[in-house]
């Protein structure tokens, strides 16, 4: 039987190959250390990669996913007579794939709170567009009304906020739907993005790196034209840096080998191979 033991914090002694930051250790303290055999009645001497057994009613686990060695009690009724073999028991995600679907739902975070961003701005265009008629009157006579008590010049006066209104219900409902209608399917795009990258899916990686770097001239082009904030510069930062990552740490378009090779990789760090490379802990 296979499964979490539930504890917080995930110590436990062993030897593990350094990685600079352990999203093992991570994983195990949000869901607990994976362990197998703790209801089997006796251990064998092939079962030492993941139970030991020093005859002092205590046995050292292994965490299948972060390595650590654990002191648990015999079971007291047991169910089973050996732990599983291997063929009975599901290895965790560790490794770089494990690392990649922390950075692959950060970027998914990302994508929704566009996807939220941008479906409020397309209803709030397309519902504007709709109702622009019935509100102009009432628009124009509230800004006077407002102007009027501050001092401030009256009538579509084209300066500040008043102005830059005006233009909006001045332009022509063609091009507000139109705008709308943009805004909405990127809206799509920026959603689908986000499910796909969340499930870690190789497509999603494809069609992110895609979106990202079609916007990136734009974004850079507006720097260059002096048009400078910390938003718009954390923004081209943010996506270049995701544009790198995709293409390199992910080997899209056969970069390092391309689908194979990441596919291989995959196997490597998840599979018994993976808990083979790092030596058991516990001796006495």
């Amino acid at each position: 039987m296979t499964y979490d033991t539930g504890l917080e914090s995930p110590s436990g002694v062993g030897s593990k190959q350094h990685r600079l930051f352990w999203f093992e250790l991570l994983e195990c303290a949000r869901r607990g250390h994976r362990v197998v055999g703790t209801d089997a009645a006796r251990v064998r001497s092939e079962d030492g990669l993941l139970v030991k057994d020093f005859g002092d009613g205590l046995r050292w686990h292994r965490c299948l996913r972060c390595d650590s060695w654990l002191p648990l009690r015999s079971a007291a009724q047991p169910e089973r007579e050996f732990p599983p073999g291997r063929e009975e028991v599901e290895i965790p995600l560790r490794g770089k794939p494990l690392r990649d679907r922390y950075v692959l739902r950060l970027i998914a975070l990302d994508r929704l709170l566009h996807f939220l961003v941008l479906g409020v701005l397309s209803v709030g265009v397309l519902a504007f567009a709709h109702e622009r008629r019935r509100l102009s009157g009432a628009f124009y006579r509230t800004m006077d009304l407002l102007q009027n008590g501050i001092g401030g010049p009256t009538g579509r006066s084209g300066h500040g906020l008043l102005g830059e209104l005006s233009k909006a219900f001045a332009a022509r409902s063609s091009t507000l739907w139109a705008v709308g209608l943009v805004l909405g399917a990127y809206a799509v795009l920026e959603g689908v993005e986000a499910v796909g990258l969340w499930l870690t899916r190789r497509w999603a990686e494809y069609l992110t790196f895609v979106a990202t770097t079609v916007l990136l001239a734009p974004e850079i082009y507006e720097l260059a034209e002096g048009r400078i904030t910390p938003t718009k510069v954390l923004t081209l930062i943010i996506n270049l840096a995701i544009s790198v990552y995709l293409l390199f740490a992910k080997r899209l378009f056969g970069l390092r080998g391309g689908g194979k090779a990441e596919a291989a990789e995959r196997e490597r760090d998840t599979g018994w191979s993976a808990l083979e490379r790092v030596l058991p802990g516990p001796s006495r």
